[in-house]
């Protein structure tokens, strides 16, 4: 199944974050306990019903931008310091006040 070196792809991009960033322990979790399921089960209908995020194909979607998205983020590396400041009003709504 396609599902299982996707699964395992993410697993190793993730290793090469920092341990406790938040982004790769609740990846990890959900990829880990995905893997299982699919290890675990042959019928892929058993498969879609275990892990009730879509069918086997949105699955693998998922996979792929998840890869995307954790190979990007090492790059991006959002758990370093901002080089300057936040502004203050980052976070207001609307951005005028």
């Amino acid at each position: 199944m396609e599902l299982i070196p996707l699964y395992t792809r993410i697993l190793r991009v993730l290793e090469k974050f920092p341990k406790n960033y938040t982004y790769r322990k609740e990846t990890e979790k959900m990829t880990k306990n995905r893997l299982q399921v699919v290890k675990k089960n042959e019928n892929v209908q058993a498969i879609e019903d275990k892990i009730g995020c879509g069918q086997v194909e949105e699955l693998i979607i998922q996979a792929k931008n998840e890869i995307s998205l954790a190979e990007k983020m090492l790059i991006w590396k959002p758990w370093e310091k901002l080089i300057q400041e936040a502004p203050s009003n980052q976070w207001t709504w609307p951005p005028h006040k």
